[in-house]
């Protein structure tokens, strides 16, 4: 019993009945009046409550291609971060713009917004990410708003449509209201967004009638309650998808009769005797997608052109309704190009706002997608360094096109839209790459395909402690035998092609690491790093160096300089004014009391490193991890290399040793190559 107790005690711990008293509020017209006057804002369109609440979150502004661009915060799910999107920074721009015009009144508000792309491209993740927003918002004190109840002899009758109080003031009255709440200069101007719902209406009648017409009476008969915004209670947030055409019906739009009521109403005519519960009504004051709107029956398509221009709806039997909601809908490509060619959907087309949401084109950008979900925190395996790298790498030269620009790999085109430098090619280059290949993004390899992979790869082996990326490379390989969405051979032929130069790439940067691995000696770079620059002096003034043990003076050391710059490809011919450059930065460096360090020139610092590596791979016999049969003095020195591995580029004993064989293995072909 004291166990149970306890965890009552943690149930009552995490209670905030203060804050749920306030979710309930209820008072009077007359208070919501106040409320208003003193916070205009309560009164927000929908598009203005959306557009706010994504401003809410801030900003950060970064330069890409010498253009600014802003990351939303909101786009990260500050919720409970599992709908981040990534890597579409500028298209979420072009989103936040719309929205900022709708809220504005600039007319994007009386379209409907439509995300497409392709397959996997997140956009039911962003639709999500709004109505998941809307309904945290909606609790906080920025986001509330409210709507009314009618108090009758059979208890209150709540507005089914939710709609803002606002709507009860009289007309005659409605312009010195308005006045008198915008004297306060509010963001936006309130106004009265639409009129009483049919239910609403024949009460305002019926009771007004009852009064006498004195509305400070009829205000007796209204409660005024704080709205909760909840998909699942089907609050100002609703969502509707195809179905079979002969189960559709336009009636989950716009509501039907309720055929129980009409014998206590006496007529289908009574708007009490309708159920105002179609998608279009539950979503007013927020939002409702339609998930893959093109793919509904043309009935139903006809409905979104007074929704949308008009922001009315037409339910059965009643007039056409107003509506105060964000239309949000996606699609994909194919379903876009068919209404494209649908010469009698000119209307729809006129009325839609299309934004596009591409697959991601930055390979870091899209590594962050599997990080999300494959983490320490959620794999029981370790997976190797560059494991999900490479898989980011091949999804997203899938989706580039070819470069027209001979002297550019596809290869290298990746890494310069994911910011890195590639020699002979500026930002420039990179604006008129992007400009050249407008259909990049909306083909190739969606985001689903590399986590199922990347999930097969984990669970194929029970026992496994490191998942490694050949191991996610071959599953991708595999899985595109049978990958529904690759319409050819020759397409699946290219993706072939292009696993190998990603295996190429892992290659390099696997050879890179355990030479640094094998070169990160300091002490020895050091003394490598002193000897270039005595003998690099002494070369440029015209003198001799002193040999420290002997004491004699000699020649610089031309052979040992040559070995240094060859590693970062300077010819002959440049030599001498590479020394030139490092001799008068060091000098300066001099100057302001500052002493120069091999670190702070990354194109000495590699060159040293290979120069390291090329002296010690012979000593420390790295091509003896192919054979079973290794010294106690060599395996000490290769122990020492693997924990460096480990310490510095988060390998775990398993990969950092499997990924030393491999480069052993290329090394020794190397060797095996020289030797014929």
């Amino acid at each position: 019993m004291s166990s149970n107790h306890k965890l009552l005690d943690l149930v009552a711990a995490h209670q905030d009945t203060a804050r749920f008293q306030d979710l309930l509020w209820e008072g009077s017209f007359g208070d919501y009046l106040e409320l208003l006057t003193a916070d205009p804002q309560i009164s927000r369109n929908a598009f203005q409550r959306l557009y706010d609440l994504v401003e809410s979150y801030g900003t950060t502004s970064y330069s890409e291609y010498k253009k600014t661009i802003l990351r939303y915060h909101f786009f990260d799910d500050p919720f409970d971060n599992t709908d981040a999107v990534f890597g579409v920074d500028i298209h979420l721009m072009k989103l936040v713009r719309i929205l900022r015009a709708a809220a504005l009144g600039f007319g994007p508000e009386r379209r409907v917004l439509l995300l497409h792309g392709p397959v996997g491209s997140a956009k039911s993740t962003i639709a999500r990410l709004f109505k998941k927003g809307l309904e945290q918002y909606s609790r906080t004190d920025a986001g509330r708003l409210y709507s009314y109840s009618w108090v009758t002899d059979q208890g209150l009758l709540p507005c089914p449509m939710h709609e803002d109080p606002l709507h009860l003031v009289p007309d005659e009255a409605a312009p010195a209201v308005l006045e008198a709440i915008n004297a306060r200069s509010p963001r936006y101007p309130v106004r009265q967004h639409g009129e009483l719902c049919p239910v609403c209406r024949h009460m305002y009648r019926e009771t007004m009638r009852e009064v006498g017409g004195d509305f400070l009476k009829l205000q007796e008969r209204i409660r005024v309650h704080r709205v909760v915004l909840s998909e699942k209670d089907r609050v100002g947030i609703g969502t509707f998808q195809p179905k079979d055409e002969k189960n559709q019906d336009s009636t989950e739009l716009t509501g039907d009769i309720n055929y129980r009521k009409i014998a206590e109403y006496g007529s289908d005519s009574d708007p009490r005797a309708f159920n105002f519960d179609g998608e279009f009504n539950v979503a007013n004051r927020g939002l409702i997608e339609f998930i893959e709107v093109l793919k509904l029956d043309v009935a139903f398509l006809y409905d979104l052109l007074g929704a949308s221009q008009e922001h009315r709806v037409k339910p059965k039997k009643f007039a056409q309704t107003a509506i105060d909601e964000v239309i949000l809908g996606h699609t994909n490509e194919p379903e876009y190009r068919k209404l494209q060619s649908n010469e009698y959907m000119e209307a729809l087309r006129d009325r839609t706002l299309k934004v596009d949401v591409p697959y991601i084109t930055r390979p870091s950008q899209e590594a962050r997608i599997y990080r999300k979900d494959f983490s320490s925190r959620t794999v029981a395996a370790h997976i190797a360094p560059h494991t999900i790298e490479m898989a980011a790498l091949w999804a997203v030269l899938t989706r580039l096109e070819d470069p027209s620009n001979a002297k550019l790999t596809l290869l290298q085109k990746a890494h310069l839209y994911d910011g890195r430098a590639v020699s002979g090619f500026t930002e420039d280059h990179v604006k008129e790459l992007r400009k050249a290949a407008s259909r990049e993004g909306m083909e190739g390899i969606s985001p689903r395909f590399v986590q199922d992979k990347l999930s097969n790869a984990l669970v194929r082996d029970p026992d496994l402690s490191c998942l490694n990326p050949f191991m996610v490379l071959n599953e991708l390989e595999s899985g595109l035998k049978n990958h529904s969405l690759v319409s050819s051979e020759e397409e699946r032929e290219r993706f072939r092609a292009l696993l190998t130069t990603v295996k190429e790439e892992y290659e390099d940067i696997v050879k890179t690491e355990v030479q640094k691995a094998i070169a990160s000696d300091d002490s020895a770079l050091s003394r490598l790093c002193g000897n270039y620059i005595d003998s690099m002096r002494a070369y440029l003034l015209k003198e001799r160096v002193k040999d420290p043990f002997t004491g004699a003076y000699q020649e610089p050391d031309e052979r040992l300089m040559r070995a240094v710059e060859e590693k970062i490809d300077i010819p002959d011919s440049r030599k001498e004014d590479f020394r030139r450059e490092l001799m008068n930065y060091i000098g300066a460096l001099a100057i302001d009391g500052k002493t120069f360090d091999f670190r702070m020139n990354e194109r000495l610092h590699r060159a040293l490193e290979l120069k390291l590596f090329e002296d010690s791979k012979d000593s420390i016999k790295l091509t003896a991890l192919v054979s079973q049969n290794v010294d106690p003095d060599t395996q000490a020195r290769i122990d020492v290399v693997k924990q460096r591995l480990i310490d510095h580029y988060g390998y775990c004993d398993v990969c950092a040793r499997d990924v030393m064989r491999y480069v052993a293995s290329i090394f020794a072909r190397g060797d095996a190559k020289k030797a014929r």
